[in-house]
């Protein structure tokens, strides 16, 4: 149990720490044309309702909230890290975006059994202690028909897997020209706790197939790389060794 909340505490201290930075970085997103790309995408994917109950579960500095709020939807949006939240209501607050923020777990919502009728993240799951605890949940918040959306990458793949590390260094070598990149005190930081972490290790997106059919869900899609769709130039480079992907899960009508 110390070890688990060691890790837990990591995972905050992260987040605390790139809070600033993950916002303007965000905010990148929200003042070019990624903002409507990011929100066609996801929409495309929702169930077909003119107003939604959308949760944004691990919301961070509140992109896809925002977004989905200025489109018309009720947006609800949590996370665990208080110092996202902060900028997360500020920004929100910039674009007159009208969200519910709240801080909790992933994994132990407080919302009642169907909440809501779409559940959206992006790159959420990786950095999970328990992401099959994380889905069965958000299973739980939605309403029979409602949809989970969301995207994610094998990010650290390359600590265990050779032929990804290598690719990986390439790609390093071939983007190191671009001031952006992460400091290397961060990475490294990041991948201590990615070592400690389920995912880490496992290729995806197969497991999130295996997992999403297990616990009762339908498969409505999966995009091995949404890069072409939603990155620029420069991310497409940066994440050739681990694209980004998309999964569209489903929960029946008569599930619980």
């Amino acid at each position: 149990m110390q070890k688990d909340m060691q890790l837990i505490d990591g995972i905050q201290d992260y987040w605390t720490v790139r809070s600033e930075s993950y916002s303007k970085q965000n905010l990148d997103e929200m003042n070019n044309w990624k903002r409507e790309a990011w929100r066609k995408h996801i929409l495309e994917a929702a169930p077909a309702k003119t107003t939604l109950d959308i949760l944004d579960v691990g919301t961070g500095p509140g992109f896809f909230a925002i977004n989905l709020a200025l489109a018309g939807h009720r947006v609800t949006a949590v996370d665990v890290t208080e110092e996202m939240l902060n900028f997360a209501r500020k920004n929100a607050e910039a674009y007159g975006a009208d969200v519910t923020f709240s801080r909790q777990n992933g994994d132990t919502l407080s919302f009642p059994d169907a909440s809501f009728d779409l559940i959206v993240n992006r790159n959420v799951i990786w950095n999970l202690e328990r992401p099959e605890e994380a889905l069965k949940e958000w299973k739980r918040v939605l309403r029979p028909g409602g949809r989970i959306v969301y995207f994610d990458a094998n990010w650290y793949l390359y600590l265990f897997d050779e032929k990804v590390a290598k690719e990986k260094a390439d790609i390093h070598k071939e983007a190191s020209n671009h001031a952006d990149q992460m400091p290397e005190e961060k990475t490294r930081m990041l991948e201590d706790i990615a070592r400690a972490l389920p995912l880490s290790k496992v290729h995806r997106p197969e497991w999130d197939a295996e997992t999403v059919r297990k616990l009762g869900m339908k498969l409505i899609r999966i995009q091995d790389d949404i890069g072409p769709d939603l990155l620029d130039e420069q991310q497409r480079l940066e994440y050739r060794a681990n694209p980004m992907f998309m999964v569209c899960a489903e929960k029946g009508a008569g599930e619980d």
